[in-house]
């Protein structure tokens, strides 16, 4: 089974993905030697970038074990996709000390993602922002907007044919509220949970409405601009804040919280012919 890991600023995810089927095309013709489409077992630590390849190991081990399994017996390859540059490092080292036997794909320049990529710099374009771009058009053939709900609010754009056209970047909640607390010392922290109502009655109340509608706000105004100038497209939300932010939103359509880890599947699946998941 394929081990796949999205490291982001703040959250790692990490999905094992399920057994395999026969081979079928993708989207894009590829051949796919694909299992179920879902993930069979996933689970969301900090982003750390002070661990070392041995505690990286280490941590992959104890998550497996919860569920039952044996790391080595379970996984048959590793993907990785960061955007922290130091623990791809350490992921790297990680693989190449304790997993040399299995095929291993990061995400980074000279990787075939299969999608073409527009933007002036393609070496400019993260690993995770071509992830979703690759996930989103092999779920959903065509032209699609991708908001990824994380440290930073991502917007990618994906054409009709399935290249990667570009997109913007907003800072995100955890930003914004980290922000608000550092700059407005008579703030603190609060749960993030809808409030009673948008005018709110109370100081915590306050800043759920303003994080809950503000952002979404923010989504339906960037997605609307997009359309604009792309036409038609399917909106699809991704990240850890998206069940909380997208169902207040006019304009997503499908919230996908393992795109990425699915269009980091399809990608390794590119990158080793035949590959077994």
């Amino acid at each position: 089974m394929l081990l796949a890991i999205d490291v982001g600023n703040t959250e790692t995810v990490i999905g094992l993905f399920g057994p395999d089927r026969p081979e079928q095309p993708d989207a894009m013709g590829f051949a796919r030697a694909t299992g179920e489409h879902g993930l069979a077992f996933h689970w969301r630590i900090s982003t750390l970038s002070e661990r070392t390849p041995d505690e990286h190991a280490m941590m992959l081990t104890q998550l497996l074990d919860l569920e039952g399994l044996d790391l080595r017996a379970a996984v048959s390859a590793i993907a990785i996709a960061s955007s922290a540059p130091s623990v791809t490092t350490q992921l790297r080292r990680m693989a190449n000390r304790w997993f040399s036997d299995l095929d291993v794909t990061v995400i980074g320049p000279g990787t075939k993602s299969g999608m073409p990529i527009l933007y002036d710099n393609p070496r400019e374009v993260g690993a995770d922002r071509i992830a979703d771009a690759v996930g989103a058009f092999d779920l959903y053939p065509g032209a699609s907007v991708i908001v990824d709900m994380g440290t930073a609010t991502v917007f990618d754009v994906v054409s009709a044919r399935g290249e990667y056209l570009g997109g913007a970047i907003a800072p995100g909640v955890a930003i914004s509220l980290e922000a608000l607390y550092t700059q407005a010392s008579a703030l603190r922290s609060v749960e993030l949970v809808r409030p009673r109502s948008v005018i709110g009655r109370s100081t915590v109340e306050s800043i759920q409405s303003g994080v809950l509608y503000g952002f979404a706000g923010q989504v339906d105004g960037m997605v609307t601009r997009i359309l604009e100038e792309l036409g038609a497209a399917t909106v699809i939300a991704t990240g850890g804040l998206a069940g909380l932010i997208a169902p207040h939103t006019a304009t997503v359509q499908h919230v996908e919280p393992w795109l990425t880890l699915h269009g980091l599947r399809i990608v390794h699946e590119r990158n080793h012919s035949g590959a077994t998941t």
